[in-house]
């Protein structure tokens, strides 16, 4: 099940452009989004509380639990916009009417949602059309799949008007080398998707004299792919588990671990643990006899 443009709430789902005025919209989408049922915190002490077998977190684990927590709801949500722009980030016009509180309240209010988005049991994918700048780029690349063609601009404009990108440069540099991101932080300049090193999974573009239809067909076509493989051939409950322990791992560095250095040691262990747990949960059984048995798995979640 997918749901392309549109959050889901358990109740119905919320599309993200309803024939209301914009402020009532977007402020029942946010109440949709907070609504959904969302991963443990990253937090690797959790993991024991999963491995006794605790009732908080058996829809992590227990498929029938899974299913009756997630009934009606999307295996994988796609975050889309229309246009030349993906996302521009803050009205700035609006900014500088609002008081110091109202700033902060509004800043903290896209940082829960960014929090939301990562913590989304279902896969976001993210189809960066246009530019994504300041508190768009963060949202582009807060999603887990951001997907673009090469010459796709990403930009934190910030410093350039004083007000530098300090918010949306975390997502940034969580997925460039720091010293990348600092230097769009710092430069105020636009990179391309093929130059953010990964971070983007890029579309070769046709050739440049194509109508943008051309352009747009490569990227929606690589869009239904990853739909594919992650809404029709993989469980969810398996990418729920997984997203959770892979966003944990990373988080382990080594100054406050057991083994010091960069954290290696301890999210070895960690993540055997992860897996250990992990093999004993319905789909991970049902995928290894499929396996075996030379046949396509027959998903429970």
């Amino acid at each position: 099940m997918i749901a392309s443009g549109e959050f889901c709430s358990p109740q119905r789902p919320v599309p993200l452009h309803p024939p209301l005025p914009p402020a009532t919209a977007h402020r029942l989408q946010y109440l949709a989004i907070r609504e959904i049922a969302h991963i443990a915190p990253f937090k690797p002490e959790i993991l024991s509380k999963l491995e006794a077998g605790d009732e908080e977190y058996a829809w992590l684990l227990d498929a029938e639990v899974w299913n009756k927590e997630r009934q009606g709801l999307p295996k994988v949500l796609v975050l889309r916009s229309e246009g030349p722009v993906f996302c521009s980030g803050h009205d700035l016009g609006e900014l500088r009417k609002l008081s110091h509180d109202e700033t902060k309240e509004t800043f903290a209010l896209c940082a829960e949602v960014m929090a939301l988005i990562r913590r989304s049991p279902a896969p976001v994918i993210g189809v960066i059309q246009g530019l994504a700048t300041a508190a768009g780029c963060q949202l582009a690349l807060t999603t887990d799949f951001p997907i673009a063609l090469a010459s796709t601009p990403f930009r934190l404009p910030g410093a350039s008007i004083g007000l530098p990108c300090t918010s949306p440069s975390t997502a940034v540099a969580r997925r460039l080398h720091p010293g990348q991101a600092y230097r769009m932080l710092a430069m105020a300049e636009p990179v391309r998707a093929d130059q953010l090193n990964g971070a983007v999974d890029v579309v070769s573009e046709p050739k440049l004299d194509a109508p943008l239809e051309v352009h747009q067909a490569a990227l929606e076509a690589r869009v239904a792919q990853v739909v594919d493989q992650l809404a029709g051939k993989t469980a969810g409950q398996p990418a729920a588990l997984g997203k959770w322990a892979f966003w944990t791992h990373v988080g382990l560095q080594g100054a406050g671990t057991e083994s010091g250095g960069d954290g290696y040691e301890d999210a070895v262990k960690w993540t055997g643990r992860v897996m250990a747990v992990h093999a004993r949960a319905g789909d991970a059984e049902e995928g290894i006899n499929a396996f075996f048995e030379k046949r396509k798995p027959e998903w429970k979640t």
